[in-house]
């Protein structure tokens, strides 16, 4: 018993002990103290540097105080890019966000079909570069395949299965657009549409976070584990963030479109 309290009285002076203990090695243990309770002590020491070395930790969360990893890039940009890492995520949001505004509207204009993918024998192409779209009354757009009348078909399919409640009537090359009533079950139409883009965006998201993760493991048998833990925590920090960025879109979109 007396041999273990000796041992306790040590584990002040190993925890606060400054960062160059651990390069030079930590006191060494009395005679007779158990060599396990040591070596969590130094284990635990190497760690807690090690954090302050990569992470910087902040509350978050009502009530609650978690841990937020904000690595510096530069201590690891040999092992990732975690900059280019987040910027492809945001721009899955911002992709997102895009479509959005593009897509979900409403009110529909005729911008709204300019980026309406048409499946042609030569490739796809936005249904804009095919044809001339203009909006003829508040009820009505029209869509003037002149250039391409081959095309007029394809794009008369790509507008009917747009998911945005068209139904297109074709005369020789122009193609009469007429806009839809507003009504209660086009915009519920139109949230559902905006729950599967963020569903689709969220999938692309996963995609992104495991390519990075991937990434980072390739380097277990070069850098310690606590590296890659860090480094693996802050690549889901990134995704969870972006993924929160996602719900925001969308409740707000919600919100639009039931009123």
């Amino acid at each position: 018993m007396a041999m273990a309290l000796r041992c306790f009285r040590h584990l002040p002076s190993l925890l606060y002990r400054p960062s160059f203990a651990v390069v030079r090695g930590l006191p060494q243990a009395p005679a007779g103290c158990l060599a396990l309770l040591l070596d969590g002590c130094r284990q635990r020491v190497h760690r807690t540097l090690l954090s302050r070395q990569l992470a910087t930790k902040k509350a978050k969360g009502k009530g609650q105080s978690q841990a937020r990893v904000n690595i510096s890039a530069a201590l690891v940009e040999d092992i990732i890019n975690l900059e280019e890492t987040n910027e492809d995520m945001q721009a899955v949001v911002e992709a997102l966000k895009e479509d959005f505004s593009r897509n979900l509207s409403v009110r529909t204009s005729p911008g709204a079909l300019d980026h309406i993918i048409v499946m042609t024998k030569d490739g796809k192409f936005p249904l804009n570069q095919l044809a001339q779209i203009s909006q003829k009354s508040p009820q009505l757009i029209i869509v003037n395949m002149t250039s391409f009348p081959e095309s007029t078909a394809a794009a008369t399919k790509a507008i009917r299965e747009s998911g945005m409640n068209l139904n297109p009537e074709v005369d020789g090359t122009i193609i009469r657009v007429p806009i839809p009533k507003v009504t209660r079950e086009h915009r519920e139409s139109l949230a559902k549409l905006a729950k599967q883009s963020t569903n689709k965006s969220k999938e692309a998201l996963r995609k992104v976070r495991s390519k990075s993760v991937n990434q980072v493991k390739k380097f277990k048998n070069k850098v310690s584990e606590d590296t890659l833990w860090l480094l693996e925590k802050q690549i889901q920090q990134m995704a969870d963030s972006a993924a929160a960025d996602m719900d925001k879109l969308l409740a707000a979109k919600t919100k639009e479109l039931l009123g």
